[in-house]
């Protein structure tokens, strides 16, 4: 059963970070570029930063530049998401995705979520 289980959010002060894992099972992980996207209440789902298949990253939101980087260990099925400089703004429903390249955009398969919620 292929799945991808998110895991690291919570309630965070302005200036603090967080690291977001998304952990794959029932595939492997090292054929598929992994994406992190997000949802903030009452807005649409937007791209985050992707990983490929060799390492390379593509940033979708130019918010996070600098502050959010996406790094992947295929020995433990696992993406990272570290998130520096924590703005209220970045508060969202944070999902990963996998599938074949970071463009077009990953979306075979989504794990369910985890709430980041940042507080001014």
């Amino acid at each position: 059963q292929v799945q991808l289980v998110e895991s690291g959010g919570g309630l965070v002060q302005a200036g603090e970070s967080l690291r977001l894992s998304c952990e794959a099972s029932g595939f492997s992980l090292d054929y598929y570029a992994i994406a992190w996207f997000r949802q903030a209440p009452g807005k649409e789902r937007e791209g985050v930063l992707c990983i490929s298949t060799n390492g390379r990253t593509t940033n979708y939101a130019d918010s996070v530049e600098g502050r959010f980087t996406i790094s992947r260990d295929n020995d433990k099925s696992t993406v990272y998401l570290q998130m520096n400089s924590l703005k209220p703004e970045d508060t969202a429903v944070y999902y990963c995705a996998a599938g074949g390249w970071c463009h077009p955009r990953p979306t075979s398969y989504w794990g369910n979520g985890t709430l980041v919620t940042v507080s001014s």
